[in-house]
């Protein structure tokens, strides 16, 4: 097959970005013919206000451009991860104009919450599933401005109004159950939507001994739950941690009790710590879509302990692959 695949990158590297490359390589590996339609949230700051925004809810430019690519590779799919900002949903209708059906994954919940995750103030939200995202523009959800998040809003406001995701979107991936049905509870045709786990490539096999200390990967940041895990390193007086990852909640953790901080490594020094550690630790307190380091910690045969909250509820079998504790719980997690 001829498949090209379509996704904007974020200023901070993460899990989408990752799963895009992965995806990419793995369809090359087995033959296909693969060509990228990408862009980089870096090149923000060189665009103004104003014509960012108009891009957000209709990137012309992009649409144009995916058009010549169209026409010069002529694929047999269109295979979109992320469209925010700087290449808009404009694209889905170039796809469709040229006879290209469009397959989109589903890597957050932008579809149905301005700010994507599904969060306000620490606390899940769902108020703007189903509904017009009014609500999160009054309560400033995205980056804390009441500006940028009118613009998310208008965004998909817009294409709902004219049915872009319902009419132009041949199929949507989900990354597992629970989120397929969120997203059926925010109006997308549940006929449309399959689930495609995550994955990562075959680690191979550790041979260094198991220590005692627990292990965190990711960014750092209140969605993470990074505070929930300081609270119960104190509580238990602290057990030694491993924490690999940056993020505004740095200062949290990076002084509690019993942490060793190793900040940013690349993904050889993960794996290695990931077959030498006790347990992964994954305190979220939002509806993860699906984590690649859960898959990555079972590619190297560590548990994970992780927060009873969303999909991580059925990515865990409790007792067999980890454990689970209630989201948020300190004294649950340090027990």
């Amino acid at each position: 097959m001829r498949i090209l695949l379509v996704h904007n990158y974020y200023q901070r590297a993460g899990g989408e970005d990752q799963v895009f490359r992965s995806e990419s390589d793995l369809l090359r590996e087995n033959g296909d013919d693969v060509r990228e339609f990408v862009r980089e949230n870096r090149d923000i700051e060189a665009i103004p206000p104003v014509a960012l925004a108009l891009n957000t809810i209709w990137g012309s430019r992009a649409a144009g451009e995916l058009a010549a690519e169209i026409d010069r590779f002529r694929p047999d799919v269109l295979h979109v991860h992320n469209t925010f900002p700087l290449i808009s949903p404009a694209i889905y209708w170039t796809a469709k104009d040229k006879g290209v059906p469009v397959v989109q994954t589903l890597h957050n919940f932008r579809l149905l919450c301005p700010q994507a995750m599904l969060l306000r103030r620490g606390v899940v939200c769902e108020d703007c599933v189903g509904r017009l995202p009014w609500r999160a523009v009054a309560r400033k959800c995205y980056r804390d401005s009441v500006a940028e998040t009118g613009v998310v809003a208008a965004m998909l406001t817009f294409h709902r109004a004219i049915r872009t995701y319902e009419r132009r979107v041949t199929l949507f991936i989900a990354l597992n159950a629970f989120c397929r049905d969120v997203f059926i509870r925010g109006g997308l045709p549940a006929e449309k939507i399959r689930v495609k786990a995550n994955f990562v490539e075959d680690p191979g096999n550790g041979s260094a001994p198991k220590e005692a200390q627990f292990l965190y990967v990711g960014r750092l940041s209140t969605e993470k739950g990074i505070r929930t895990l300081a609270g119960a390193l104190e509580k238990t007086g602290g057990p030694a941690c491993e924490v690999i990852g940056t993020g505004p909640e740095e200062s949290q953790i990076v002084t509690a009790r019993g942490v060793r901080f190793s900040g940013w490594r690349d993904g050889a020094y993960v794996r290695q710590r990931m077959f030498v550690s006790t347990a992964l630790v994954v305190p979220s307190i939002w509806y993860e879509n699906f984590p690649r380091t859960i898959v990555e910690a079972f590619a190297c045969g560590l548990p994970v302990v992780a927060s009873r909250i969303g999909a991580l509820a059925s990515l865990i079998a409790e007792g067999n692959t980890g454990l689970l504790f209630e989201a948020g719980n300190a004294d649950d997690l340090a027990e």
